[in-house]
């Protein structure tokens, strides 16, 4: 049994602060919120360093000792990858903008970033001894579950809305999970997890329920950081739903500042969503510090229609504490920047990647981002699990080519 370098001293309420032990099964806190994962930073600034980090795999297992598995054989690998940054020049010459970048997530196993999430939830549990799993999803994060899962032999079962896309319902069921449509939606799907959870003995995985989903995602932050040459750009534009990456970002900001890995600076953190679900939007501008349940949610950006986020007052502190701000976009508008970015950058977008983008233009438009401010937009999932436009004309080859309609 291998031991990894690790420094989690406890376990942390995000609302009220209170501590629970590290090394043992934790859900929701008492007070019914996420609970975040605490390191000795101290001791793990002492313990590596960024020649380290650099001489190791480029994969986000890379960042071990901020992480909190303990023992080597329980690290769930599925051939993960520091994912790249792609430049929009064509979409930057047009908004007359700073530069643009995009983080293509698409590249991790099963084609989204929840692989990051749910590595290290399907790691811990297999650490900590769960026998069972069980989650709500839109799409993509039930993939990597299932994934994860099957690799380490935990069995799990995935709740999704009955709208779920195609690709994803067959995804999920493939690696072996067992599958449930539910005429509802992600936080139905979540009700029918959290009351089943006693009698049927699953553990509930669902975004930000357990501590360790937001630690994988921290990985972006960190990596991020990394190959800006351990600096951070001027804003971030994340589609948020659950909103597990933009809390976890925050967090590893915070963290590599604590250690001295990047300096004072922090980007503005920008939570990006449909004006057909925007529970934190409406929050952000009402000034309130939870978010309430958004009725009737629709969006073709089905990685965001979340009506309800457990961890909402963390989303609103990470952009407040940014200055940052929160925004909503038309699904008319991410259509368009879907096929506008492809077409004139070959950057395929999924539909919430677009509204990043979207988001940008807009902002842009209202001054809320600057003209010469460095952005990063996440493009969260690769852009072909999603519904693509019938395109090609014919050639009967039984005929004449008529090469003048080239």
């Amino acid at each position: 049994m291998t031991e990894i370098p690790t420094f989690v001293t406890h376990l942390e309420c995000g609302l009220t602060g209170k501590h629970y032990p590290a090394d043992q099964l934790h859900g929701l806190s008492e007070a019914g919120r996420p609970l975040l994962v605490r390191y000795d930073l101290d001791a793990l600034k002492h313990a590596v360093t960024k020649e380290d980090i650099a001489s190791r795999a480029p994969e986000f297992w890379r960042y071990r000792e901020f992480l909190p598995v303990r023992r080597a054989e329980n690290v769930i690998r599925l051939g993960e990858v520091m994912t790249p940054l792609v430049s929009a020049p064509a979409l930057q010459r047009e908004l007359g903008c700073g530069e643009i970048l995009v983080k293509e997530e698409g590249r991790l196993p099963t084609g989204s970033f929840k692989a990051r999430g749910l590595a290290l939830a399907v790691a811990m549990a297999k650490e900590l001894g769960v026998k069972r799993m069980a989650m709500p999803t839109n799409g993509n994060a039930g993939a990597a579950l299932a994934a994860y899962c099957a690799r380490a032999n935990i069995p799990c079962d995935v709740f999704c809305p009955d709208d779920t896309p195609e690709v994803n319902i067959a995804e999920i069921a493939i690696a072996g999970a067992r599958t449930w449509r539910v005429n509802g939606l992600i936080d139905d799907c979540g009700r029918i997890v959290g009351e089943g959870k006693q009698s049927v003995g699953w553990f509930d995985t669902s975004t930000l329920k357990e501590p360790y989903r937001i630690e994988g995602k921290k990985t972006m932050g960190l990596e991020l950081a990394e190959q800006l040459g351990w600096d951070v750009p001027d804003v971030i534009l994340y589609p948020t739903g659950g909103g597990t990456g933009l809390i976890g970002m925050w967090k590893a900001f915070a963290e590599l500042g604590e250690i001295g890995w990047i300096g004072p600076k922090r980007p503005r953190m920008v939570a990006v969503q449909a004006t057909g679900c925007a529970p934190i939007v409406k929050a952000f501008e009402d000034g309130v510090e939870h978010a309430d349940r958004w009725e009737d949610a629709s969006t073709v950006a089905a990685g965001i229609r979340v009506p309800q986020a457990v961890g909402d007052f963390l989303i609103l502190r990470g952009v407040r504490e940014s200055g940052g701000f929160a925004t909503a976009v038309e699904d008319d508008a991410i259509e368009a920047m879907r096929d506008r970015v492809a077409r004139t950058d070959g950057i395929l977008m999924c539909p919430e990647g677009a509204a990043t983008l979207a988001a940008l233009e807009k902002e842009l438009a209202s001054g809320r981002i600057s003209k010469d401010e460095t952005v990063v937009s996440f493009n969260c999932a690769t852009g072909l699990k999603y519904p693509l436009p019938t395109g090609g004309d014919f050639i009967d080859i039984k005929q004449p080519v008529d090469y003048g309609m080239f």
